[in-house]
């Protein structure tokens, strides 16, 4: 089966990113042909300082691949290296009706929080689209807050398709109900948009201070708490197995426990889990040179698929003349 996935390269990378996304396309490599992509097109639309944009993407690189991305496995590049994307993204929007992307929450949301307006945000849909069917994607992990786009995915391929025949595959979503929303510090979906995350790659006393700002409720130390309401819970149950999990909600509803405890314990257990990755990490982002090499070899192979797709949507919508 073949699997697709992107991430932004926009500021640093949380546990919501890797749990939503990032474990899970690392794990597919394993049993699927995967694709994934670093989104710094998307990244646009949030990050206009160029040498942040630059930095972030080759940063994110460095990430997934510290933590497991194998390009023998998968392909694996930067969405700007692939410029078949931009051509499909015009093509499809040609086959896009206003009223689709005017329904879509996202773009609602983003704006209803004050981010200015613009094309890019709007027609971002579009540009997820192409991302997608240009790689004949079948399966496309994502959150819940994504779903909606995969859905405006198929209706956009659904009308190409039958206007030209099948030339596009129809993705399906991939949503693990687990981890479909990470929570953050506020107890709102973990997001840089909303500065509530809890960031991978930094330093102790940096990781110690945002655990300790998560949220929880004034209960007395000495009174049982309910884990199902409890943010630290619900991120602490994501490094847990069952067995481990099902003690720690025993903990909680024994009473006798404050959360500062269950904090001290969860930025140990972040702490510990990411170490082993960080030596692979600076090895990557002292070697820039072999960073890119890498990512120009994903790039060859991306390419190499794309311009099967996209010769197709050329004959057929006569582009190629």
């Amino acid at each position: 089966m073949r699997v697709l996935s992107g991430i932004q390269p926009s500021g640093s990378l949380h546990l919501g990113n890797f749990f939503g996304m990032m474990k899970k396309m690392i794990e597919h490599q394993e049993n699927h042909e995967l694709f994934c992509f670093i989104a710094n097109y998307h990244a646009m639309t949030s990050v206009s300082d160029g040498k942040a944009l630059a930095k972030g993407t080759l940063e994110a690189a460095a990430n997934f691949l510290a933590l497991g991305m194998d390009p023998g496995k998968s392909i694996f590049w930067v969405q700007s290296d692939v410029p078949e994307v931009q051509e499909l993204t015009w093509v499809l929007s040609n086959f896009t009706p206003m009223g689709l992307l005017e329904r879509c929450h996202s773009y609602k949301d983003k704006t209803a929080r004050g981010i200015a307006a613009n094309h890019g945000l709007f027609a971002y849909p579009v540009l997820m689209a192409a991302d997608i069917l240009l790689f004949q994607s079948e399966r496309v992990p994502v959150g819940k807050d994504q779903k909606q786009h995969v859905e405006v995915t198929r209706d956009i391929a659904v009308k190409f398709n039958n206007e030209y025949g099948e030339i596009f595959t129809l993705p399906e979503p991939e949503i693990d109900e687990e981890v479909a929303t990470v929570p953050g510090l506020d107890g709102q979906k973990m997001s840089k948009s909303y500065g509530n995350t809890i960031d991978l790659f930094q330093d102790e006393k940096s990781l110690r201070k945002q655990i300790m700002r998560i949220v929880t409720d004034p209960t007395p130390v000495e009174e049982p708490k309910n884990p199902d309401k409890c943010n630290v819970f619900q991120i602490y149950r994501l490094f847990m197995s069952k067995e481990q999990e099902a003690e720690l909600r025993r903990r909680y509803e024994a009473g006798g426990m404050g959360y500062g405890e269950v904090k001290e314990e969860l930025f140990v257990t972040v702490r510990d889990f990411f170490a082993p990755y960080t030596e692979r990490r600076n090895e990557l982002l002292a070697n820039t040179e072999e960073l890119r090499r890498i990512l120009a070899q994903g790039a060859d192979k991306a390419r190499h698929t794309a311009l099967k797709t996209l010769r197709k949507v050329r004959k057929k919508t006569g582009l190629a003349y």
